[in-house]
Protein backbone atom coordinates (compact mmCIF):
# COMPACT_ATOMS: atom_id res chain seq x y z
CA UNK A 1 0.00 0.00 0.00
CA UNK A 2 1.46 3.04 -1.33
CA UNK A 3 1.55 6.33 1.61
CA UNK A 4 -0.96 8.61 -0.57
CA UNK A 5 -3.68 5.28 0.07
CA UNK A 6 -2.38 5.40 3.56
CA UNK A 7 -2.94 8.44 4.30
CA UNK A 8 -6.45 8.70 2.26
CA UNK A 9 -7.70 5.62 4.50
CA UNK A 10 -6.72 6.87 7.65
CA UNK A 11 -9.07 10.14 6.13
CA UNK A 12 -12.10 7.86 5.47
CA UNK A 13 -11.85 6.12 9.26
CA UNK A 14 -11.60 9.92 10.46
CA UNK A 15 -14.99 10.31 8.19
CA UNK A 16 -16.51 8.09 10.46
CA UNK A 17 -15.80 10.06 13.75
CA UNK A 18 -16.33 13.07 12.05
CA UNK A 19 -20.06 12.20 10.98
CA UNK A 20 -20.49 10.51 14.51
CA UNK A 21 -19.77 13.89 16.12
CA UNK A 22 -22.31 15.93 15.58
CA UNK A 23 -25.03 13.26 15.58
CA UNK A 24 -24.49 14.10 19.29
CA UNK A 25 -26.11 17.12 21.39
CA UNK A 26 -23.50 17.37 24.61
CA UNK A 27 -20.57 18.44 23.79
CA UNK A 28 -18.48 16.94 25.21
CA UNK A 29 -19.83 13.47 22.79
CA UNK A 30 -18.71 15.71 20.07
CA UNK A 31 -15.44 16.90 20.88
CA UNK A 32 -14.21 13.32 22.06
CA UNK A 33 -15.26 12.18 18.54
CA UNK A 34 -13.18 14.89 17.22
CA UNK A 35 -10.24 14.12 19.24
CA UNK A 36 -9.77 10.99 17.24
CA UNK A 37 -10.50 12.42 14.13
CA UNK A 38 -8.02 15.02 14.58
CA UNK A 39 -5.62 12.39 15.10
CA UNK A 40 -5.88 10.25 12.13
CA UNK A 41 -6.26 13.44 10.22
CA UNK A 42 -2.65 14.67 11.31
CA UNK A 43 -1.43 11.29 10.82
CA UNK A 44 -2.96 11.37 7.24
CA UNK A 45 -1.03 14.81 6.76
CA UNK A 46 2.11 13.64 7.96
CA UNK A 47 1.73 10.96 5.21
CA UNK A 48 1.51 13.93 2.86
CA UNK A 49 3.98 15.37 3.87
CA UNK A 50 2.30 18.75 4.76
CA UNK A 51 3.57 19.60 7.79
CA UNK A 52 1.76 22.76 8.77
CA UNK A 53 -1.44 20.63 8.44
CA UNK A 54 0.12 17.71 10.28
CA UNK A 55 1.00 20.16 13.05
CA UNK A 56 -1.95 22.05 13.00
CA UNK A 57 -3.70 18.59 13.21
CA UNK A 58 -1.87 17.16 16.56
CA UNK A 59 -2.40 20.70 17.94
CA UNK A 60 -6.46 20.41 17.88
CA UNK A 61 -6.07 17.02 19.68
CA UNK A 62 -4.65 18.57 22.27
CA UNK A 63 -6.44 21.68 21.89
CA UNK A 64 -9.83 19.31 21.96
CA UNK A 65 -8.53 17.77 24.90
CA UNK A 66 -8.19 21.58 26.93
CA UNK A 67 -11.60 22.46 25.37
CA UNK A 68 -13.09 19.07 26.82
CA UNK A 69 -11.88 20.22 30.12
CA UNK A 70 -12.47 24.01 30.29
CA UNK A 71 -13.50 26.46 27.97
CA UNK A 72 -11.36 29.44 29.53
CA UNK A 73 -10.38 32.34 27.09
CA UNK A 74 -7.02 32.12 28.30
CA UNK A 75 -6.64 28.70 27.24
CA UNK A 76 -7.87 29.82 24.15
CA UNK A 77 -5.76 32.54 23.36
CA UNK A 78 -2.98 30.00 23.78
CA UNK A 79 -3.94 27.78 21.44
CA UNK A 80 -4.67 30.61 18.88
CA UNK A 81 -1.22 31.59 19.49
CA UNK A 82 0.72 28.01 19.18
CA UNK A 83 -1.30 27.60 15.43
CA UNK A 84 0.23 31.04 14.26
CA UNK A 85 3.57 29.44 16.00
CA UNK A 86 3.18 26.22 13.97
CA UNK A 87 2.67 27.84 10.81
CA UNK A 88 5.08 30.04 10.88
CA UNK A 89 7.71 27.10 12.16
CA UNK A 90 6.23 25.43 8.48
CA UNK A 91 5.51 27.75 6.71
CA UNK A 92 4.82 26.77 3.37
CA UNK A 93 2.20 29.61 1.24
CA UNK A 94 -1.42 29.62 0.59
CA UNK A 95 -2.27 26.34 2.37
CA UNK A 96 -0.40 27.25 5.24
CA UNK A 97 -2.58 30.18 5.84
CA UNK A 98 -5.49 28.30 4.95
CA UNK A 99 -4.90 25.82 7.43
CA UNK A 100 -3.95 28.46 10.32
CA UNK A 101 -6.82 30.32 9.16
CA UNK A 102 -9.06 27.19 9.67
CA UNK A 103 -6.98 26.47 12.56
CA UNK A 104 -8.18 29.90 14.31
CA UNK A 105 -11.43 29.44 13.89
CA UNK A 106 -11.58 25.56 15.04
CA UNK A 107 -10.16 26.96 18.51
CA UNK A 108 -12.52 29.48 18.83
CA UNK A 109 -15.27 27.39 17.80
CA UNK A 110 -13.79 24.31 20.24
CA UNK A 111 -13.84 26.76 23.42
CA UNK A 112 -17.68 28.07 22.84
CA UNK A 113 -19.74 26.97 25.58
CA UNK A 114 -22.82 25.95 23.86
CA UNK A 115 -22.73 23.43 21.11
CA UNK A 116 -24.93 25.60 18.88
CA UNK A 117 -22.20 28.33 18.36
CA UNK A 118 -19.31 25.26 18.58
CA UNK A 119 -21.53 24.08 15.48
CA UNK A 120 -21.45 27.93 13.77
CA UNK A 121 -18.09 28.68 13.99
CA UNK A 122 -16.82 25.08 13.51
CA UNK A 123 -18.88 25.31 10.21
CA UNK A 124 -16.49 28.60 8.82
CA UNK A 125 -13.33 25.86 9.76
CA UNK A 126 -14.11 23.35 7.90
CA UNK A 127 -14.83 25.18 4.76
CA UNK A 128 -11.53 26.83 5.27
CA UNK A 129 -10.44 23.04 5.70
CA UNK A 130 -12.37 22.02 2.39
CA UNK A 131 -10.58 24.55 0.77
CA UNK A 132 -6.74 23.65 1.65
CA UNK A 133 -7.46 19.78 1.11
CA UNK A 134 -8.94 20.64 -2.32
CA UNK A 135 -5.76 22.91 -3.26
CA UNK A 136 -3.59 20.26 -1.37
CA UNK A 137 -4.95 17.56 -3.32
CA UNK A 138 -6.41 15.04 -0.79
CA UNK A 139 -9.53 14.04 -1.72
CA UNK A 140 -10.80 11.35 0.62
CA UNK A 141 -9.79 14.70 3.00
CA UNK A 142 -12.60 17.09 0.50
CA UNK A 143 -14.84 14.40 1.31
CA UNK A 144 -14.51 14.52 4.68
CA UNK A 145 -14.83 18.31 5.08
CA UNK A 146 -18.00 18.36 3.48
CA UNK A 147 -19.53 15.21 4.83
CA UNK A 148 -18.65 17.14 8.47
CA UNK A 149 -20.25 20.20 7.23
CA UNK A 150 -23.49 18.40 5.95
CA UNK A 151 -22.96 16.28 9.44
CA UNK A 152 -23.15 19.92 11.14
CA UNK A 153 -25.88 21.35 8.82
CA UNK A 154 -27.89 17.90 9.61
CA UNK A 155 -27.48 18.34 13.50
CA UNK A 156 -27.96 21.96 13.55
CA UNK A 157 -31.57 21.20 11.75
CA UNK A 158 -32.54 18.47 14.03
CA UNK A 159 -31.45 20.23 17.29
CA UNK A 160 -32.96 23.92 16.19
CA UNK A 161 -34.90 24.56 13.29
CA UNK A 162 -36.70 21.02 13.54
CA UNK A 163 -37.52 21.65 17.00
CA UNK A 164 -37.85 25.87 16.88
CA UNK A 165 -40.49 24.85 14.26
CA UNK A 166 -42.05 22.19 16.60
CA UNK A 167 -42.67 24.47 19.10
CA UNK A 168 -44.16 27.05 16.71
CA UNK A 169 -46.97 24.79 15.93
CA UNK A 170 -47.09 23.46 19.13
CA UNK A 171 -48.09 27.07 20.23
CA UNK A 172 -50.55 27.69 17.27
CA UNK A 173 -52.51 24.59 18.21
CA UNK A 174 -52.95 25.69 21.52
CA UNK A 175 -53.65 29.36 20.60
CA UNK A 176 -56.68 27.29 18.43
CA UNK A 177 -57.82 26.03 21.13
CA UNK A 178 -58.04 28.63 23.52
CA UNK A 179 -60.23 30.24 21.10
Amino acid sequence: MTLFALSQLLAGIAIGFDLLSFQFKERRQIIACLIVSCLLIATHFALLGLWTAMGLGLLAAIRFVASYLTTSKKVMAFFIAASILVTALTFHGLLSVLSCSGSIFGTIGSFCKEDKQLRQVLLIATSLWLIHNWLAGTPTAVLMEALFIGSNLLGYYRYYYRRAGKTGLEQSDSDQQGK
